[in-house]
């Protein structure tokens, strides 16, 4: 079978109510923390995606045993210092930089050295961001060109507690400290830049010890080292970021309306809902409960009237990072210009995705200004597409695919879109769903 999709007619109207996969940095991270515990941990709506499964694939190599069935997913956890190191171990984080950020920060006491390896696209991102501070607790660290993958590991068994300030806004790179710590004798200070806190809601509910004061622009999180984890058992909320794209195509159709159920509207993930509301558009939380920590609702859409347009604050970016891609699909039908700024980090995912935002809006024919950092747009309300647009050589980046999906479900045209197996690192049953839509 062709590794395409061919979309030829929009969809007109629809009032549907769908679920969707778990959340992959729950997912992820739940399986990290759950093979270091004391015993068995059990979940459910555990994300099958390529970038699970590689989760999975580096803990068996560490020694964990993992057992798979229809319904759950059970981890052994074998404690704080049972995993077990084989010479010449080499773990493939594929295409996940949480995976590959995450599990640098729980290695940096292992005894032998470890190599962590990436796909192409994750091999050209940039690693030197967590392998500078985790080296300051006393471990050693080689990179390809001080920067890519692969990455070898040296741990210490004389690790010391450090100070470290995140002013990016990375969530990996702050929970690989905060992963690192644990392993520490003594007290690790972290000044981290808002960002999202599902690592520190989990440690929480596990009673690890962890201390967060949050100030307005960023936390102050302070960790001690773990002696014991107890295993938790989980049901995994829906991803945010991957109901964004459903959100999408109801905001861009006319008449329609969408309920997403057991959706994770964690603060620190809603930037999206918070920008959408900011473009006049109406967002309703039902069925709002505290989970373990995490804040869980169905989420309720309905198609605008009209869009306006935003002058986006950066201050929302580290919370709608993973959304952008279909927020300037949205601007692109806003009455006047959005504009969206400080957003460098949007070069440094699975792709260049600024750079990739700007080509589809420019291949839909919409006028965009963009730098390095930013991108002006300026929105059409009466946009119909007729012509023949094809996306492809996007080094496989999944949220690239799905926007495009999304473009021609919604603005109309002829797309042929190449890579579909992309999807398969975070959503494998997106284009299942998308047929729902259809008929």
């Amino acid at each position: 079978m062709p590794n395409k999709v061919i979309f030829k007619k929009k969809i007109i109207n629809f009032n549907k109510k769908i679920s969707i996969p778990g959340d992959k940095s729950i997912s992820i991270r739940w399986l990290l923390i759950s093979s270091l515990a004391n015993g068995i941990s059990k979940a459910k709506n555990l994300l099958m995606s390529e970038d699970v499964f590689a989760t999975i694939q580096a803990i068996k190599k560490l020694g964990v045993k993992v057992i798979i069935n229809k319904d759950a997913c059970k981890i052994f956890g074998v404690g704080m210092n049972g995993y077990r190191y084989k010479k010449n171990l080499v773990i493939n984080a594929q295409n996940s930089g949480t995976l590959g950020r995450l599990i640098s920060g729980i290695l940096i006491d292992a005894p032998i050295p470890i190599k962590i390896i990436g796909d192409r696209s994750l091999s050209k991102r940039d690693f030197k961001r967590v392998a500078k501070p985790l080296s300051k607790f006393g471990a050693s660290f080689k990179l390809k060109n001080n920067y890519n993958l692969p990455l070898i590991i040296k741990g210490s068994q004389k690790l010391k507690p450090i100070k470290f300030i995140e002013n990016r806004g990375s969530a990996q790179c702050k929970s690989s400290v905060i992963l690192g710590a644990i392993k520490t004798e003594g007290e690790t200070f972290i000044k981290a830049k808002k960002s999202r806190n599902h690592t520190e809601l989990l440690f929480k509910h596990l009673k690890l010890p962890i201390v967060i004061k949050k100030k307005k622009n960023f936390d102050i999180i302070k960790v001690n080292k773990v002696e014991q984890i107890n295993p938790i058992n989980y049901i995994i909320p829906s991803d945010i970021s991957s109901g964004a794209f459903f959100i999408a195509l109801t905001v861009l159709s006319k008449k329609s309306q969408i309920i997403i159920k057991n959706i994770n509207v964690n603060p620190t993930r809603i930037g999206f809902i918070t920008i959408l509301k900011k473009m006049g558009i109406k967002v309703w939380f039902l069925n709002q409960k505290n989970y373990k920590g995490e804040l869980i609702a169905d989420i309720l859409i309905k198609s605008p009237k009209n869009i306006k347009s935003i002058n986006c604050p950066s201050k929302l970016n580290s919370g709608a990072i993973d959304e952008f891609l279909v927020i300037f699909l949205i601007a692109a039908k806003a009455k006047g210009v959005s504009f969206f700024k400080n957003l460098d980090e949007l070069n440094k995912k699975e792709s260049p995705r600024l750079k990739w935002g700007a080509k589809i809006l420019k291949s839909m024919g919409i006028k965009v200004i963009e730098t390095k950092n930013s991108i002006k747009i300026f929105g059409n309300p009466n946009l119909v597409i007729k012509k023949k647009i094809v996306i492809q050589k996007y080094l496989k980046d999944h949220r690239v695919f799905m926007t495009s999906v999304i473009a021609a479900l919604s603005y109309g045209g002829e797309w042929h879109i190449h890579d579909k197996d992309s999807i398969k690192t975070s959503f494998p049953s997106f284009l299942r769903i998308i047929k729902k839509f259809k008929n």
